[in-house]
């Protein structure tokens, strides 16, 4: 199993009872899952935090950053 997990949660994500982990059966699901995921993020919530894509070992962490959208989750 390849993880997408959520570094940390926002008070967005908290309030809304999202999820810190995803869990996919390929590499590949999973990158793409994680960048669409991010890419959600940055233009649903609040605004107050940007979402980016990291690569740890096997799996994929939805970094948090104070300050708003990060461009870098445009495929």
């Amino acid at each position: 199993m390849v993880h997408v997990v959520i570094e940390k949660r926002c008070e967005c994500a908290k309030k809304n009872g999202l999820e810190q982990i995803r869990s996919f059966s390929t590499r590949e699901e999973a990158q793409e899952h994680a960048y669409e995921w991010a890419d959600n993020l940055n233009n649903t919530y609040c605004g107050k935090h940007g979402f980016d894509v990291v690569e740890v070992d096997d799996n994929f962490v939805i970094s948090v950053e104070e300050g708003g959208f990060v461009e870098a989750c445009e495929i």
